[in-house]
């Protein structure tokens, strides 16, 4: 009998095959394994791409609701409607301390129900405010019933949070600052939008027509729920994580990075919220009508929106500790500027300190979200030397980074909080916003001396971040 032939040994190998395709069950992908380069190049960067498009313009429309009181109330003159400078930055400050508030339960609710399912369901809220506000927005109105209305308006700050936990979990370790910067740019686009929408309304209709900037808005946050339903996905790989926000909790980073977050995104936010009413406020003489306030609202959360993915792309190549250190320090003196313009009343100083601070804001951003998975990266890597599961530990980062990005998310947010607060207070006792930028010089130099005493100063635990 012969022998069957032996195989050459100069036979070449055979080609690696490529990962089959997820499996879509009900939306719900069961294999999903980013940091694998076969199956990333196969099928998971346009997965991944299809779900962050969606992921953006859900959020984007978020954002939009979650900022319409930035633009309300330059639709609500004190003679018409009753409503002083103070009673107007509280109007901006609810929605604001709902937003912070929702951001972690939304953050729950992707491991929970899965990014695709909430995705359609957030979206979906964001009529409630729409249709309330437009249901009681006209003179008359209490200004009781404006407060509970423009509360409502925060569910849209939620849809960041369980947005970047979605996202966080689609996208390799290499491209989290890209993605996550892109994710959160185009979401932060909605302040700028809907406050060039509001203008457009008040240059082509007036100030007496506020529910046109709401119907706007009704559509497309149909399109963003349904959208949802039919493109995008739900990962196995993000639910069962009920422990991850205890353990996260336990986790000193949480903390340190929840308290930078408050001066990169805080700063956002905040002056996003309050630009228009400062402006008014602090140069009447140029700002009388609220046309020509909200001729110049758009352009610092515009340019702060847009550079946002750039932060995280310049974290990806040189460290997000060093950018979000760097990005502190030029605030402190963004903000002297904004001082020294209000002491010489010169207004072109202002907006151009202003802006720089939108600019900044929108680096640091970045920076910072790219600096939450590169901490739990580098733990892990330390967890695989020690004990030598490396499947265990890339688990444990995943999980323990999109905690953090929830806590981090919802406690920077109430930094906008803060800032309006602190526009509050100040107008109320000395007329200009003065003392209010002094507080924020002193809080980004301390920003800066805790960046660089825990991630960039010599013989620190971890490596580069």
């Amino acid at each position: 009998m012969t022998a069957p032939p032996r195989p050459s040994s100069t036979s070449s190998p055979a080609a690696p095959v490529a990962p089959p395709a997820p499996v879509r069950a009900g939306g719900w992908i069961d294999d999903w394994r980013p940091e694998d380069p076969q199956f990333w190049k196969s099928t998971g960067r346009r997965v991944a791409r299809r779900n962050l498009f969606f992921s953006v313009f859900s959020e984007h429309v978020g954002f939009s609701i979650w900022s319409l009181w930035s633009v309300l109330v330059l639709f609500l003159p004190e003679a018409v409607y009753g409503i002083d400078p103070a009673g107007k930055f509280l109007l901006t400050t609810l929605p604001t301390a709902l937003g912070a508030f929702v951001r972690l339960p939304y953050t729950f609710a992707v491991a929970k129900f899965g990014g695709r399912n909430w995705t359609i369901v957030s979206a979906g809220l964001l009529l409630v405010p729409t249709i309330a506000t437009a249901a009681v927005l006209e003179p008359g109105v209490s200004f009781t019933t404006l407060l509970v209305v423009s509360c409502l308006a925060g569910v849209g700050g939620g849809n960041f949070a369980s947005s970047m936990a979605n996202i966080n979990a689609f996208y390799p370790d290499r491209l989290k600052g890209w993605a996550l910067g892109l994710n959160a740019g185009g979401g932060n686009l909605g302040v700028p939008v809907i406050q060039l929408v509001g203008l457009l309304v008040l240059a082509t209709a007036g100030a007496g027509n506020p529910r046109l900037v709401l119907w706007v808005y009704v559509p497309l946050i149909v399109v963003a729920a349904v959208g949802a339903a039919l493109l995008m996905d739900n990962l196995t790989t993000a639910r069962n994580q009920p422990r991850a926000m205890r353990e996260a909790t336990r986790e000193p980073h949480t903390w340190i990075m929840s308290f930078l977050y408050i001066g990169t995104f805080g700063s956002f936010i905040g002056f996003g919220f309050a630009f228009g009413q400062v402006l008014q406020n602090q140069f009447t003489d140029s700002f009388a009508t609220p046309l020509a306030a909200a001729s110049l609202t758009w352009l610092g959360p515009l340019l702060g929106s847009l550079i946002r993915p750039l932060g995280g792309s310049l974290a990806d190549r040189f460290g997000g500790a060093r950018i979000t250190c760097w990005t502190f320090v030029a605030m402190a003196l963004g903000a002297g500027v904004v001082w020294t313009a209000s002491q010489v009343r010169s207004l072109p100083l202002f907006v151009v300190g202003f802006v720089l601070l939108f600019v900044l804001s929108g680096v640091g951003n970045g920076s910072t979200y790219k600096m939450i998975p590169a901490i739990f990266r580098s733990q892990a890597l330390q967890q695989v030397a020690d004990r030598g599961d490396p499947e265990a530990a890339e688990r444990h980062a995943l999980r323990m980074s999109g905690a953090l990005i929830g806590i981090a998310g919802a406690v920077g947010a109430f930094g906008g909080v803060l800032v309006n607060l602190a526009f509050r207070q100040s107008f109320m006792t000395t007329g200009t916003g003065d003392s209010a930028y002094l507080v924020f010089i002193a809080f980004y130099v301390v920003c800066v001396a805790v960046t660089w005493a825990v991630y960039l100063r010599p013989g620190r635990p971890l490596g580069r971040i």
